[in-house]
């Protein structure tokens, strides 16, 4: 999300540009041909295949409808070992894939939010994080300053999360293969049709961004401060547990913890909406024949409250591995 910032747009004001927009979605998807798929195909070989991917995964199925929910994390660390050619295999052989929500920006979104950009990337004139951050919280944001040579007292708290998430933590990192564009090439090169569960306006996404006042952001950058505290082993870490299935370890990571409170995910409007279109799109899938593929950010998928525990709420079967440290109890 923040981490495809700057590889889009050059200059400084393109770099608020960015962030508005990539910290929403991961993808934009334009939705490939449709190829009718062999009516020999069978559920189970799919779900074998994709199981075989060192991603997690959870099937779900009501009557003639399987959904696989597959949860995805940004920014697997190179030398992360998984299987991307079984996701590819038990993509082409679905008869959907759903990928995450899109962006509706305009032209006219872009230019407000240049005309903006010392709103969004600066604190307000005469403030500085000092005026925010509890001492303790400051002092430890001091010395993350000295160990990279940096001063980001007047930074914005969006760019500065942004900046300590991706340029110091390498959550950009393009070194391994996402599972997003895997699933993606694999969809066009078999002409299975995606779809993206739903979209974002632009104006909203803006509107939401210059209306945060910095102290909204506090529990943001705590968590951000932390996660840059525990540097490169969490992010190999947290790569780990996720090809072992070790869902729980992956969100008690001090990585994940920074992405969840940080915006959009934390936001009380914009994060409803956008958890609440996953409920809806899945809802929507286990009313279509054959299987869907569906890419999840993990963090939506396992959180409290979240797809599966609300799934599992209503009473469906959730085969897969445990996401919460109480499933494996007596």
């Amino acid at each position: 999300m923040m981490l495809l910032a700057r590889n889009v747009w050059g200059g400084a004001m393109a770099r608020a540009s960015v962030v508005v927009a990539a910290c929403v979605l991961v993808a934009l998807v334009a939705p490939p041909s449709v190829r009718a798929q062999d009516s020999e195909t069978t559920v189970d070989e799919i779900i074998v295949t994709a199981r075989r991917s060192g991603a997690p995964m959870w099937e779900v199925t009501r009557g003639g409808s399987t959904v696989l929910l597959v949860g995805a994390i940004q920014a697997v660390p190179a030398g992360i070992d998984w299987r991307p050619d079984a996701l590819e295999q038990a993509t082409r052989q679905a008869q959907r894939v759903y990928f995450p929500q899109r962006i509706s920006a305009s032209p006219a979104d872009l230019f407000r939010v240049i005309w903006r950009s010392r709103t969004l990337t600066r604190m307000p004139e005469g403030r500085t994080t000092a005026d925010y951050l509890s001492p303790e919280w400051q002092a430890r944001l001091d010395a993350l300053e000295t160990t990279y040579g940096k001063d980001w007292s007047r930074d914005s708290f969006l760019i500065l999360s942004s900046e300590l998430l991706s340029d110091r933590l390498g959550l950009r990192d393009r070194g391994n293969q996402e599972v997003g564009e895997v699933v993606r090439r694999a969809a066009r090169r078999g002409r299975v049709p995606v779809t993206s569960i739903g979209s974002v306006r632009g104006d909203a996404v803006i509107d939401d961004l210059l209306a945060r006042p910095p102290e909204s952001w506090v529990p943001c950058i705590e968590a951000t401060i932390a996660a840059t505290e525990a540097g490169r082993p969490a992010v190999e870490a947290r790569g780990q547990a996720w090809t072992r299935f070790d869902v729980p370890s992956v969100m008690a990571s001090p990585i994940e913890a920074a992405m969840s409170r940080c915006w959009p995910w934390s936001d009380p409007t914009l994060g409803t909406l956008l958890r609440g279109q996953w409920i809806s799109a899945v809802e929507g899938a286990l009313r279509e024949p054959g299987v869907t593929l569906a890419v999840a950010p993990l963090r939506v998928l396992a959180e409290p409250g979240g797809v599966l525990d609300d799934l599992e709420r209503r009473g469906f079967e959730i085969i897969g591995p445990d996401w919460r440290t109480d499933q494996g109890e007596d």
